[in-house]
């Protein structure tokens, strides 16, 4: 088994943003917060199909990576998107993107 340390930082870090957004749930909850260009206080599973203890997963997963903040006030917990750390990210997958990109390859080959 190859250990992960094994890939390049640039590649580790890929690799968790791609796992914390390869759920459905978690895209739906950070599109739900940019929608609204705003924070959201409150719960969010009024928002969303999903029960409270589900959200409150994805929301946490989605904290830990810091695409998300999630300040108490009060009662409530202000949740928020980290537009800097979207940013690297994004940055990341297209630098990546670029580097893979069908430049040098042959465009009449197709993928099926």
């Amino acid at each position: 088994m190859i250990k992960i340390e094994a890939f390049s930082t640039e590649l580790q870090e890929l690799a968790k943003f791609a796992k914390a957004i390869s759920h459905p749930a978690r895209l739906a909850i950070l599109k739900y917060l940019a929608e609204t260009k705003t924070c959201i206080s409150g719960d969010i599973s009024d928002y969303l199909p999903l029960s409270r203890s589900t959200v409150s997963q994805h929301l946490k997963d989605l904290k830990e990576l810091g695409l998300i903040h999630g300040e108490i006030d009060g009662l409530k917990v202000n949740y928020c998107l980290c537009n800097s750390t979207i940013l690297s990210y994004k940055t990341l997958f297209e630098e990546f993107f670029n580097e893979i990109g069908t430049e040098n390859q042959d465009l009449t080959t197709n993928c099926k």
